[in-house]
């Protein structure tokens, strides 16, 4: 019999915490069942194992973050946006290491196109509407924000940036308005 006030759900939350603070490479269902001190078995009607226990947390944590970007980026456009996109994924990324991590967790083609994967791309391209890029340049800027956001906040995670100057801050508003520069200048060059 489950366990009374366990759900799906709320072991997903608490999976979610306990890889911000452990890392999420260290969540498994015997560690959430310590920290509900129960009996592994106990969760066993609710997740079938870490694997599934990983996947829900990858996409609740693509979820989360695809919902702060939404709200940063209401009401903004071109490198307002751009800026304000970037902002919410570093400042996500540093109040929740291991929730970044999972939202990083491979998932299957089917589980990936339901997930809040495909809208991060949607808000990304919505970013990109006021640099009129055509396809496929808008694709390859998408992979570029992409990649630069991820490469960034993933070396300044794991302390890449800490022992040597300017501050981190300052390269990635670097970053953003260099971004933003060759953004501008690829739709100006373009379409000449």
């Amino acid at each position: 019999m489950a366990r009374v006030g366990l759900t799906t759900e709320r072991l997903t939350r608490a999976g979610a915490e306990l890889a911000d603070e452990v890392g999420f490479a260290q969540v498994t269902v015997s560690a959430l069942a310590r920290r509900f001190d129960v009996q592994v078995a106990s969760l066993y009607s609710h997740v079938k194992g870490s694997a599934e226990l990983k996947t829900g947390i990858a996409l609740f944590a693509l979820a989360e973050l695809a919902d702060r970007v939404t709200e940063a980026l209401a009401g903004r456009a071109g490198k307002d946006a751009l800026s304000a996109f970037a902002n919410a994924y570093r400042d996500y990324a540093r109040e929740h290491p291991g929730r970044f991590a999972a939202a990083k967790h491979p998932l299957d083609a089917e589980t990936a196109a339901a997930s809040a994967g495909p809208r991060h791309a949607q808000l990304t391209r919505a970013i990109l509407r006021a640099y009129d890029l055509d396809e496929p340049d808008e694709t390859h800027a998408v992979r570029l924000l992409g990649g630069v956001f991820q490469g960034f906040v993933t070396l300044e995670l794991a302390g890449g940036f800490a022992h040597s100057s300017p501050d981190a801050r300052q390269s990635w508003d670097w970053a953003i308005e260099a971004l933003d520069a060759l953004l501008r200048n690829h739709a100006t060059t373009d379409g000449e």
